[in-house]
């Protein structure tokens, strides 16, 4: 069964490997949305001890999602990567718009992954 769940501030569509109480293991077949970054406890403030930097889970990757998070996906699912490129632009366009000292160093975080996630090979 294929389905779209949240992990963290990601959400990703996969492939559901088991149920178990309150957690549905998923096999990442796509992004649908790339992580937040920074200090998720802080709000979106930048003085923090560390602003995390966020990568969104690989391709195959296994994770547990909480289940009221899980629907049903019936769209055609997309390539990983180009899923990933889509997600990744969105969130970076989103950090440009805020226009804020925020949005700057979340985006500085999204072009290091960028350049990570190597799209070119």
């Amino acid at each position: 069964m294929i389905i779209q769940g949240k992990y963290k501030t990601g959400v990703y569509v996969g492939e559901k490997i088991e149920e178990k109480g309150d957690r549905t293991l998923l096999k990442v077949l796509a992004v649908l949305k790339h992580p937040l970054q920074g200090d998720l406890h802080q709000g979106f403030d930048t003085n923090v001890p560390l602003f995390h930097e966020r990568n969104a889970l690989s391709q195959y990757e296994k994770t547990w999602v909480p289940t009221v998070t899980v629907q049903a996906y019936d769209q055609d699912i997309p390539d990983y990567k180009e899923s990933l490129r889509t997600a990744l632009d969105e969130e970076m366009k989103k950090m440009k718009a805020r226009n804020d000292e925020f949005g700057n160093e979340a985006l500085k975080s999204l072009e290091k992954l960028e350049t990570r996630y190597k799209f070119d090979s």
